[in-house]
């Protein structure tokens, strides 16, 4: 049997959504071991004075299995 857990992690990208994205995993593997999927949660823009986008972020929810 195996037992799974999800933790929750914000990731940002001056680049892309994609970029933040694949940013998050690649920290969410570097930190935790068994890493299985991710979902977005949910995405915004953080936009500078001038009404321009200046960073994407994702809110990613990553499961990782559990070891015995």
């Amino acid at each position: 049997m195996s037992i799974a857990r999800v933790t929750e992690l914000k990731a940002s990208s001056t680049v892309s959504f994609q970029d933040a994205l694949e940013q998050g995993v690649a920290r969410a593997c570097k930190t935790l071991d068994n890493v299985k999927s991710a979902w977005i949660q949910n995405q915004e823009v953080q936009i500078d004075k001038d009404g321009k986008i200046c960073a994407y972020l994702v809110q990613l929810k990553v499961t990782f299995v559990l070891e015995d």
